[in-house]
């Protein structure tokens, strides 16, 4: 992450806003305090990808569908 007094982001937005398309998160100051903070949008495809991955972690397979003939005991 960068960080970009107010005056330098004014002068290059476009060259900054670049940067946050490219992924990249700056944090704009006045006087030294930071005002605000740039980040990329969310990448909906690549948040699924991750939630499904750490649900790998924790799953069983196994048999989810079994015919519809077999008997089943209820105890």
């Amino acid at each position: 992450m960068s960080s970009v007094a107010v005056s330098a982001f004014r002068s290059d937005i476009l060259l900054f806003l670049k940067k946050v398309m490219q992924g990249e998160e700056i944090t704009i100051t006045a006087r030294g305090q930071e005002v605000a903070r740039l980040v990329p949008p969310l990448n909906k495809t690549v948040a699924a990808r991750k939630a499904l991955q750490k649900l790998r972690a924790t799953s069983k397979v196994g048999d989810v569908v079994s015919p519809i003939e077999a008997s089943w005991k209820v105890t």
